[in-house]
């Protein structure tokens, strides 16, 4: 039986780029046969997150919203990563077989100090405990976005590494999962760019009303009139589009534009459709959210039940591995 493990950091409301790039496979994932860990990496939060309140508040959220999109707590476990403290025994062990070389080149570390990220130990070791999250539960299968792959490479590394100094079998080499279709594979912002909180063009996964107008009316569009031939894939709005529309649909919007003359729609058409897919889309998922706002008790004891789970595996490993090492 396989094991399917992946996680996500709490970095508050989490948008579409984190919807389509992560929590939608994760849920897709509970159809097939296995166990399946999804973790919420709060440990990983403090490499930016200096409030402990605020980080309590995003971890929940980060629950809520996971519960409320369909992520079922009778198949999978949920659970934060700082409640499996095992996984930071393992990151030491790791870190002691693990060359500077393999962390130096670590694409998340340069793109975030780039980005005026303070650098810290934490940080520079980012992927050491990542590491250790994917190895802690003996997982075989771990979907990831196009962006993680490094770090599920990185974990193969440190795993050969591991066994390689104390013996085969201490850590079990995971697979990647990538989502298979493209449009998924980058989710634009608001601005084109690639979605991000950091640019500030993110949208929220349960925007609605006037905020959700309001935002999609930031795509940026030109002056052409609605009659004016244009080519689809140029237009910004139909990547937006082809996140939610069935493929028989989504094409004869493209045939429209692409021929224009009377008839044809406008920017503001395409708008108004792209507001009521997503409405359409996530309308029970906001539903469900409200009812686990409402109790909170039933997210803590998601998540306990999870850490149980997850510090059974996690301890076996962790124990298989000091053993190997000597310290047992």
């Amino acid at each position: 039986m396989k094991t399917f493990l992946s996680g996500i950091q709490p970095s508050g409301l989490l948008h579409l780029g984190n919807y389509f790039g992560a929590i939608r496979q994760h849920v897709a994932s509970l159809e097939e046969p296995g166990e399946h860990y999804y973790f919420i990496a709060d440990y990983h939060a403090l490499t930016t997150c200096r409030d402990a309140d605020a980080l309590r508040n995003q971890v929940r959220e980060t629950a809520v919203t996971y519960l409320s999109l369909g992520l079922d707590p009778e198949r999978a476990h949920l659970f934060r990563q700082s409640d499996v403290p095992e996984v930071t025994e393992l990151a030491w062990m790791l870190s002691c077989v693990t060359g500077m070389g393999l962390i130096e080149r670590a694409h998340s570390y340069k793109d975030k100090v780039a980005k005026g990220i303070k650098p810290s130990v934490g940080l520079f070791t980012y992927p050491v405990l990542m590491a250790a999250d994917i190895l802690a539960y003996d997982s075989d299968v771990v979907p990831v976005g196009k962006d993680q792959i490094q770090h599920l490479e990185m974990a193969q590394d440190m795993a050969g590494y591991f066994n390689a100094a104390f013996g085969e079998g201490c850590f079990k080499r995971p697979e990647a999962r990538i989502a298979a279709e493209e449009k998924y594979a980058r989710v634009p912002g608001l601005d084109g760019e690639k979605m991000s909180k950091s640019y500030g063009n993110d949208l929220w996964i349960f925007e609605s009303g006037k905020k959700l107008k309001k935002a999609i009316g930031r795509i940026p569009t030109d002056s052409r009139a609605p009659e004016e031939p244009k080519d689809p894939s140029e237009l910004l709005l139909f990547d937006f589009l082809a996140l939610f529309l069935e493929a028989d649909e989504l094409a004869d919007w493209e045939r429209r534009v692409r021929e224009g003359g009377e008839g044809a729609p406008g920017y503001g058409h395409l708008k108004v459709r792209l507001i009521e897919a997503i409405d359409e889309h996530f309308g029970e998922a906001r539903e469900r959210r409200e009812e686990w706002l409402a109790h909170p008790e039933r997210v803590d004891a998601v998540l306990e039940r999870g850490a149980v789970k997850a510090r059974e595996r996690a301890r076996a490993v962790r124990d298989r591995c000091l053993a190997a090492c000597g310290l047992r």
